[in-house]
């Protein structure tokens, strides 16, 4: 009887060792191809330093998804940008068709043609109808028809917006402005400090820590590599003080043995990913950070942020979540 070949067949052949490293090789999406003219990989607001070019214009747009993340001064802007272009442009529209067409009850409080065409076209886009100015000719109606339906729509989509801006939880957490290299127990480690700056509850806190370098290949190709870094504790349930996150530097650990002139000559960042479950909206939130090798103090370690406040209660003060102070390395 035949019994059948249960063994995984060679399917790479000569080079399956080679395909074997790849195919467990560590990248977090970036790629291996960033040389050392890249000026890091993650801004400090979290975003992706990256200018993408050669795309379809809708597809730059995403207007829904920049308004949502845009922030509330470029979004406010915008909105009373909007407003008052509508409203000149409407203006201009009934100057077309006729100022004497849009009769008032008082032609004296207005200076001039145009804003009296433009307070009726405020008056029309937001649906408040004073009446104190009407349109008297067919034209002149059909242009205001027209207006209102779209100062509907505008302001419904503008409604939508700002409910969606409020309704969208972020975590707004605030980093130390540099990471440091500190004595920790018996040996060396890397660390930078963390806290929620908002009054909401994060719960199940992960964070997730990896290293980018750049390292020269035998025949002098230089490429970049990524190197998880196993931090003391990577999740905590409760997050309501301040946290620093440890990543002790022993034999195994891949900053074993590094100097601030190797970090430098190799391009090292230290990307950042932090989630978490915020407890007003039970959904999970995300977070991104990085630090580059010239945002690392040698020999600091970090002061403490809170003792003992009033009727046994303890006092956080944010503004020492950047305090270090001198230590020796050992």
């Amino acid at each position: 009887m035949n019994i059948p070949d249960t063994q995984p067949k060679n399917l790479h052949g000569r080079n399956s060792q080679l395909v074997d490293q790849e195919e467990k090789r560590r990248d977090l999406g970036f790629g291996t191809k960033l040389n050392d003219t890249y000026s890091r990989l993650i801004n400090r607001d979290g975003s992706f330093n990256l200018v993408r070019r050669n795309g379809s214009f809708w597809d730059q747009l995403n207007l829904y998804n920049r308004l949502i993340t845009m922030s509330w001064a470029k979004f406010l802007v915008l909105v009373l940008l909007f407003y008052c272009v509508s409203n000149g442009l409407f203006a201009c529209l009934y100057l077309l068709v006729g100022a004497e067409n849009l009769q008032s009850s008082a032609e004296q409080m207005f200076y001039g043609p145009f804003w009296k065409a433009f307070f009726f076209s405020s008056q029309t886009l937001t649906t408040v109808g004073y009446g104190h100015i009407a349109p008297v000719s067919f034209l002149a109606s059909i242009v205001a028809a027209f207006e209102s339906m779209l100062g509907l729509l505008s302001f419904a989509l503008v409604t939508g917006l700002l409910y969606g801006r409020f309704s969208r939880p972020s975590a707004y957490i605030k980093f130390s402005r540099r990471a440091i290299f500190s004595p920790y127990l018996d040996v060396n480690g890397w660390m930078f400090r963390i806290i929620n700056a908002r009054s909401n509850q994060l719960i199940d806190v992960q964070v997730e820590v990896t290293m980018s370098r750049l390292e020269t290949r035998a025949d002098g190709s230089r490429h970049r590599r990524y190197y998880n870094l196993k931090l003391e504790r990577s999740k905590v349930v409760f997050f309501p003080t301040n946290w620093t996150l440890v990543h002790p530097i022993t034999n195994e650990s891949p900053l074993h043995g590094c100097t601030p002139d190797d970090l430098a000559e190799s391009d090292t960042e230290f990307l950042i990913l932090l989630q978490a479950m915020d407890d007003t909206f039970s959904q999970v939130v995300h977070r991104r950070y990085s630090y580059r090798y010239d945002e690392v103090l040698w020999g600091q370690k970090f002061r403490p942020m809170f003792d003992g406040g009033q009727r046994g209660m303890v006092e956080l003060d944010l503004e020492k979540l950047d305090d270090t102070e001198e230590a020796f390395l050992n």
